[in-house]
C-alpha cells in the first residue's frame, strides 16, 4: 500500500494521480491519494477519473474539512483493456437500447399521435353528426310548430266560418219566424176583423127584422076607416155587408 500527497496541486492533481498508478503501483496494490477539497467538484470527478482508467476505486471519504482521499487498487493491463472494452460493449449496448428506445419512444409517439388525431376526428365527426342531429330536429320541430300553426289557424278559420254560417242562418230563421209570425198576427186580425164585422151585420139584420115584425103586429091591431088609408112600403130588409178586404191579403 502506497499513500501520496497531492493536496499541493489543488484542483490539478488528476493528471499526477494518474502518473502514480502507472508507475509506483503493482499489479494489485493499493494507493491511497490525498487532495484538497476545493468546491467539491473533484470528489466526483476523481471518482470518474479512476473509473476512466478501469482501476478499481476502493473507497471515497473525507479525510477533514478541507482534505478527500480516495483508495485505489490497480488493475493489470489485460483486466483494464477487458474492463474497456467491456465498457465499449456496455457503451454500444447502451447507445443501441437509447438508439431502440428512442425509436419505441418515437414509435408510440406516433402511434400516440395518431390516436389522437383519429380520437379529435372521431369527437369532431360526433360533434358535427350531434350537432347535424340536433339542427335536423330543431328544423323538424320548427316545421311541426309551423305546421301546427297553419292547421289551427285553418281549424280557427273553419270554425269562424261555420259560427259565421251558423249565426248567418239562425238569423235567417228568426227573420223568417218573424215574418211568419207577423203574417199569422195579421191573417187573425183579418179573420177577427172579419168575424166581428159578420157578427154586427147579423144584429143589425136581426133588429131590423125585429122592428119590421113589431110595426106589422101594431098596424093589425089598428081598426080600419072608411077611406082607405094609404099603405106604407114596407121597409127593405138591410143587405148584409160583407166587410171589405184589406189590401195585399
Amino acid at each position: 500500500m502506497q499513500r501520496y500527497d497531492l493536496r499541493h496541486l489543488h484542483e490539478n492533481f488528476y493528471d499526477r494521480m494518474g502518473e502514480l498508478i502507472e508507475s509506483r503501483l503493482k499489479v494489485g496494490e493499493v494507493g491511497i491519494f490525498l487532495f484538497e477539497v476545493g468546491d467539491y467538484s473533484s470528489i466526483q470527478k476523481s471518482a470518474d477519473f479512476i473509473r476512466g482508467l478501469n482501476h478499481d476505486l476502493m473507497n471515497s471519504l473525507k479525510f477533514n474539512e478541507v482534505d478527500w482521499t480516495i483508495v485505489v487498487k490497480k488493475v493489470s493491463d489485460e483486466e483494464r483493456a477487458k474492463r474497456k472494452e467491456d465498457a465499449i460493449k456496455a457503451k454500444k449496448m447502451a447507445e443501441e437500447k437509447r438508439i431502440e428506445a428512442e425509436r419505441v419512444a418515437k414509435e408510440k409517439a406516433e402511434a400516440k399521435a395518431k390516436a389522437d388525431a383519429e380520437k379529435a376526428e372521431a369527437e369532431a365527426k360526433a360533434k358535427e353528426e350531434a350537432e347535424k342531429a340536433e339542427a335536423e330536429a330543431k328544423a323538424k320541430e320548427e316545421a311541426e310548430k309551423a305546421e301546427a300553426e297553419v292547421k289551427a289557424k285553418e281549424e280557427a278559420e273553419a270554425k269562424a266560418k261555420e259560427e259565421a254560417e251558423k249565426a248567418e242562418a239562425e238569423a235567417k230563421a228568426k227573420e223568417e219566424a218573424e215574418k211568419a209570425e207577423a203574417e199569422a198576427e195579421a191573417k187573425a186580425k183579418e179573420e177577427a176583423e172579419k168575424a166581428e164585422a159578420e157578427a154586427k151585420a147579423k144584429e143589425e139584420a136581426e133588429k131590423a127584422e125585429a122592428e119590421a115584425k113589431v110595426k106589422e103586429e101594431a098596424q093589425k091591431k089598428v081598426p080600419a076607416k072608411k077611406a082607405p088609408a094609404k099603405k106604407a112600403p114596407a121597409k127593405k130588409t138591410p143587405a148584409k155587408k160583407a166587410p171589405a178586404r184589406k189590401k195585399g191579403k
